[in-house]
């Protein structure tokens, strides 16, 4: 039996993933809702799987994660996958393993294998070659309500291929921020 695959992943109602402004984390639009919701999402069993550009910019940041948001240190202690051709173990990371090849066959063979879902927070280039591959089951898109035409960095599906989507579920959080969630399919 195969388990589900989610690629989560934040962006400003414009489609960056992140910017270059003094916009602050979550472009500083985060509320209790919002931050309650990821604590319950990240509080299940599921292994993360990142790329090796995730991975390296999650451990820089998260070194001194303590004094973060409580998804955040929950995020930090789940078990992951790191897919890299570029890196070299041990990994900086609490229960983290390092896997080597192509990643779609890597996620392709942890589908199979894992006891719990798999999750990818970020990993742009990671995820649009998975969701090619159709390994992708669900696509968690948290909007905030910011556009960063000026400051905006990684366009988060440019360059992916065509995708139909289905509406699973939709969720106003603070009264401003949305997360939608998909079933992609490739399109054609």
């Amino acid at each position: 039996m195969t388990v589900s695959y989610t690629y989560d992943i934040f962006a400003s109602l414009d489609g960056f993933g992140s910017h270059t402004g003094d916009w602050g984390g979550y472009w500083s639009k985060q509320g209790p809702e919002f931050l309650a919701r990821r604590a319950a999402q990240y509080g299940v069993p599921q292994r993360m799987v990142y790329g090796a550009a995730t991975y390296r910019l999650n451990a820089a940041i998260l070194a001194g994660a303590d004094g973060m948001d409580e998804w955040i240190g929950r995020m930090k202690a789940l078990p992951a996958t790191v897919v890299s051709s570029t890196l070299e173990g041990p990994l900086d990371w609490p229960d983290a393993t390092l896997e080597s090849g192509d990643a779609v066959e890597v996620v392709r063979r942890l589908k199979e294998e894992s006891d719990v879902p798999l999750r990818s927070h970020g990993s742009v280039s990671l995820n649009r070659a998975l969701m090619a591959a159709g390994l992708v089951d669900r696509v968690q898109l948290t909007i905030f309500p910011v556009l960063t035409g000026q400051t905006g960095q990684v366009p988060v599906f440019a360059g992916a291929a065509d995708f139909d989507l289905e509406l699973l579920e939709s969720h106003t959080l603070d009264g401003n921020t949305q997360e939608l969630i998909y079933r992609p399919t490739l399109h054609g």
